[in-house]
């Protein structure tokens, strides 16, 4: 991956290495010709460029916390960051934590400015009466939504379709996320015939597919147009347990669809190693699997994460600033 990444050279400190993308978790079996059981949502990759606003939206509009915030001084092995081998962070955020949330990784690569948003990412629906509270009050903008949702719009573009609603105490607010298809039949065959993800529903215009039914679900919205990724597409992400990790490499090649990344074993510096396999549906959509044992200890809530967004967000801005004036 290096020989096609964008170098940006910006000076660093206390930075480590690590992984981000939208993961599943499986159960393997080297002879079997589907996936099945044991998966488990994890997330899903935003890139980001205003890590301020970016910031101030999922804190005190949407209400999520910040779970863990990392620092690297590098590209990742995996292309979690996206095709650049520069200083960029990870961010993690959500309703509660990692083991038992859907939740949001925001990936800001230092000196890349914009990403221009394709009709690939379609929108994350949540359930929470607090966010619509807190739109209202912060002066954020909320549009009408289709079936009487309300949308709020990230920075960078990306939709939120908000149900007034509560959740009951413990349980997730995201309820789904969704993503674009050009072919939906060709999509449930992937998504469900091969990885294995149930079918919860199905129309002429949608499916929606996942690994449980109190998991955050993936839902594939047929659109008339070709794919356009553009430059901010994410991923998304799964955990299974370790061992299955090989039987889905096999799956793959064996059914002749793309694998972005082979198994590779990601170190991190002080936390957990988490063994990876980044593959890509038809439509392109990046799809992370990962170790489920290793990323458990991993993606533990980091009590000093708010302050350490806070310090590097910081330091951003007096580096911004100085370069201005300079």
């Amino acid at each position: 991956m290096v020989s096609s990444q964008i170098r940006l050279e910006v000076p660093i400190e206390d930075a480590v290495c690590c992984c981000c993308r939208v993961v599943f978790t499986l159960p393997t079996n080297p002879t079997r010709t589907t996936m099945v059981n044991g998966g488990r949502a994890l997330h899903f990759v935003f890139k980001v460029a205003d890590r301020t606003l970016t910031s101030k939206f999922y804190r005190d509009i949407l209400g999520m916390k910040v779970l863990r915030h990392e620092e690297f001084k590098e590209g990742c092995e995996a292309a979690c960051n996206g095709p650049y081998d520069n200083r960029w962070s990870k961010t993690m955020v959500g309703f509660g934590p990692e083991d038992t949330h859907f939740v949001v990784e925001l990936t800001y690569n230092y000196n890349v400015h914009e990403y221009n948003l394709g009709n690939d990412f379609r929108g994350i629906t949540l359930k929470s009466k607090q966010a619509l509270i807190n739109a209202k009050e912060n002066g954020w903008p909320v549009e009408e939504g289709e079936g009487g949702k309300s949308v709020l719009t990230a920075p960078g573009g990306y939709k939120y379709f908000v149900i007034d609603e509560d959740v009951p105490a413990g349980q997730d607010p995201v309820q789904s996320v969704s993503l674009a298809s050009s072919d939906l039949a060709t999509s449930i065959k992937y998504w469900n015939e091969l990885l294995g993800l149930k079918l919860f529903q199905q129309d002429d215009k949608s499916a929606t597919v996942g690994f449980a039914a109190e998991q955050a679900k993936l839902q594939l919205e047929k659109i008339d147009s070709p794919i356009d990724r553009a430059t901010a597409y994410g991923r998304i992400a799964f955990s299974v347990p370790a061992a299955e990790l090989p039987a889905i490499d096999t799956l793959i090649k064996q059914h002749n669809h793309t694998i972005l990344t082979p198994l590779v074993t990601l170190p991190t510096p002080g936390k957990a190693d988490v063994t990876v396999i980044i593959l890509a549906d038809p439509d392109g959509h990046e799809i992370c699997f990962v170790g489920d044992e290793a990323f458990r200890e991993l993606s533990q809530v980091d009590p000093e994460g708010t302050e350490l967004l806070d310090r590097y967000i910081k330091k951003d801005q007096e580096r911004t600033a100085k370069e201005k004036s300079s």
